[in-house]
């Protein structure tokens, strides 16, 4: 088993964040993490995964023709 497991604050030095945005996104639902006996753990790979989803919504924005 190879799964690598980050607290809040290496998922937030790992995404170059304040630990305060960090707990902001997985708080309401928008980065994957789950709690054990309340406090917050991610797994390295759904990071990496979210990451890649992050980078395709971009592509997909900045791609789209503007509407007027």
């Amino acid at each position: 088993m190879d799964d690598q497991i980050l607290t809040l604050k290496e998922v937030a030095a790992y995404l170059k964040l304040a630990e305060k945005t960090a707990y902001r996104l997985v708080s309401g639902g928008k980065l994957p993490g789950f709690k054990v006996g309340g406090s917050w753990r991610f797994k390295l790979e759904d990071i990496q995964v979210w990451i890649e989803e992050q980078k395709l919504k971009s592509d997909e924005q900045t791609s789209q023709p503007e509407k007027h």
